[in-house]
């Protein structure tokens, strides 16, 4: 499942992050990509051992794991700090498959879901779409700033060369309570249509039965 969402981070926090980078320092991408990635790699990236990075990461991250549709979505575990990412005339990232585990604070980490967080508006690049490699074909994706792509880690995708002005993102990672994508889903689906019919129709009858099947199935399902 790709999922959208809008305005994942509440403005105020969007703008912040947006003034702390312009004054940051970038350092080149591929110091922090495997061996094979290094090659089609051409970006940069904000400094993660200073301070004011830090506390981005861990604002956005708190803004995420209070996102109802990001929770209901991605069942996080855990989520590995965001890299904030930098992209400028003629840089790109080609095709390739996030790493299946990532070292994290806490130790290594699954990675079952990646997600990008666009941080300005479309109209301030060209180029620079996250392209998914598709059972449907190729899908491209160019967000406004604060919003969000969530996308299973197993996709192969890149991100199109910018030809004008600059493309910023924070991409991270997040191991989930239920591994399985297919589980996943079906939580989701359930959780939004109960929450569908507790909005027309209050605490129903129907809606007590929907929240007992998801409560059972994340009990079957979830690893924590």
């Amino acid at each position: 499942m790709i999922l959208c969402i809008d305005q994942a981070i509440p403005p105020e926090l969007l703008s912040h992050v947006r003034t702390t980078l312009a004054d940051s320092e970038f350092r080149d991408g591929r110091e922090t990509a495997g061996w094979h990635a290094r090659t089609v790699k051409q970006n940069q990236q904000a400094d993660g051992r200073r301070p004011e990075i830090a506390e981005l990461r861990q604002d956005i991250a708190k803004a995420l794991q209070a996102h109802p549709l990001f929770q209901m979505a991605a069942r996080p575990k855990r989520l590995k700090p965001l890299m904030f990412s930098r992209y400028q005339p003629g840089m790109s990232y080609g095709n390739h498959v996030d790493d299946a585990v990532m070292a994290g604070p806490q130790g290594a980490m699954r990675t079952d879901l990646s997600f990008t967080l666009f941080l300005n508006d479309p109209d301030g690049y060209e180029g620079g779409e996250l392209l998914m490699d598709t059972t449907a074909g190729e899908q491209t994706y160019k967000l406004p700033a604060g919003g969000l792509i969530l996308y299973p880690s197993s996709t192969l995708h890149r991100v199109e060369p910018v030809t004008r002005g600059e493309r910023l993102a924070a991409v991270g990672w997040a191991q989930s309570q239920v591994r399985d994508p297919q589980q996943r889903e079906i939580l989701f689906d359930l959780d939004t249509t109960r929450r569908q019919e507790f909005d027309a129709n209050g605490k129903t009858r129907t809606f007590d039965m929907l929240s007992k099947s998801l409560a059972n199935l994340l009990r079957m399902w979830a690893e924590v």
